[in-house]
């Protein structure tokens, strides 16, 4: 059954540009400038002619979240569900709007080191000292870690476990907001829970209106995928998704030589069934339409969907391809759809365009939908892991 309607939704735009964050100085500690970072309300001259319009809205949602409410906001990854990660009554209405599973973990996001600090159990006040050097580059930014829970955190959030997902965003409205309400948000992609998610205001709109109250529109999402979510707390520290901050990037960082990656070095039956963090246990990104992923560019996706049209004549067939081999050429009128995701070579493009291209077709109204993978490598990982996950057949071309 889908959560009843009960608000009217706004989706009032703001101007990034209004929150971009001051220059820091590039000689100080990473660390010290991330625990108490510059603020984007305290500018000496407004960055824009909307700014004064955009803080009206930053803090009309901070408003609804200090009253126990939930707001959809943007972020560098995709477009969150946010809620007082603090308050368990404001993080039920998260799981009650997505028809969420309550024992898929939220992620807090934070605007600062103190704030995380602030979340961490008395007698480990300390960010751990394995995440020092990875969240010193990769801070603020699409990278999420698993940090011991404190007592203020709800066992809502975390699926019951005494861990906590958390991540300092890189996006101004984000960051904004969460330093307008002055506690951390636990934020889920917003979106209806297994769909594909939001990149775009349009996506929150088409998924949950009439669930949330607010939506602000800050534009198309930088990554396009999550986040990536990294253990820093087992031996040797695991990847548990890919995301935005690449494997290869992790790898070079100190005390990350020996970084796994979860479902390509190991597997483990405990987390597949009492997942630590989101996007392990279920079936995730998917459209309303069968996704069929070809592992590897093949002109096989061209006879695929040849076969599919003349087996089902009243079929719509949609390709997201990442390579000449199965771009259309004359297809027949109406019954092909494609969509260039971007080259194979470029992934970070593939991801940025990935989300959206799925719900594209779906809203042309594809019965099928045909996606040409990409090698796992760099932002390719966290494409193939999402692709998987959404796909009800993966065909492996040799």
């Amino acid at each position: 059954m889908s959560p009843p309607n009960t608000h009217y939704t706004q989706c009032r735009s703001v101007n990034p540009a209004s929150f971009s964050f001051p220059p820091t100085d590039s000689t100080a500690d990473p660390l010290t400038l991330l625990r108490n970072p510059p603020s984007p309300f305290s500018l000496e001259q407004p960055p824009t002619t909307t700014y004064s319009s955009d803080v009206e809205v930053i803090q009309y949602g901070a408003s609804l979240l200090r009253r126990g409410d939930i707001v959809a906001f943007p972020t560098e990854t995709v477009y969150g569900l946010g809620a007082n990660a603090l308050d368990p009554d404001a993080v039920a209405k998260i799981f009650l709007a997505k028809g969420r599973p309550s024992d898929n973990p939220l992620i807090i996001h934070v605007s600062s080191l103190q704030m995380l600090e602030s979340i961490l159990p008395p007698d480990f006040p300390q960010i751990p000292a394995t995440y020092e050097a990875v969240i010193s580059v990769s801070w603020p930014g699409p990278l999420t870690i698993l940090v011991p829970r404190g007592p203020r955190v709800p066992l809502t959030v975390t699926g019951g476990h005494e861990t906590v997902a958390v991540r300092f965003p890189s996006h101004p409205i984000a960051r904004a907001l969460i330093e307008a309400c002055g506690f951390p948000l636990a934020a889920p992609s917003a979106n209806t829970s297994g769909r594909p998610s939001p990149t775009l205001a349009s996506h929150v709109i088409a998924d949950l209106e009439g669930r949330v109250p607010l939506v602000i529109d800050g534009g198309a999402c930088g990554f396009g995928v999550e986040s990536t979510v990294l253990d820093g707390l087992a031996s040797p520290p695991s990847v548990l998704r890919p995301g935005g901050v690449t494997v290869e990037a992790l790898r070079s960082l100190p005390g990350m030589s020996q970084l796994r990656v979860y479902r390509k070095d190991y597997v483990s039956t405990e987390l597949e069934q009492a997942p630590t963090t989101p996007g392990m246990k279920y079936r995730h990104y998917t459209p309303n339409a069968e996704v069929v992923l070809f592992e590897e560019i093949s002109e096989a996706i061209l006879r695929e969907a040849q076969h599919l049209l003349a087996t089902h004549p009243n079929f719509r067939v949609g390709i997201m391809s990442t390579s000449k081999s199965a771009t259309v050429v004359d297809p027949p009128s109406g019954d092909i759809v494609d969509i260039f995701l971007g080259n194979a070579n470029e992934p970070d493009v593939v991801a940025r365009e990935l989300f959206s291209g799925l719900r594209t077709l779906e809203a042309r109204g594809c019965n099928v939908i045909l996606v040409e993978g990409i090698r796992e490598e760099r932002e390719g990982l966290a494409v193939m892991n999402r692709l998987r996950k959404a796909a009800s057949r993966v065909v492996t071309v040799s």
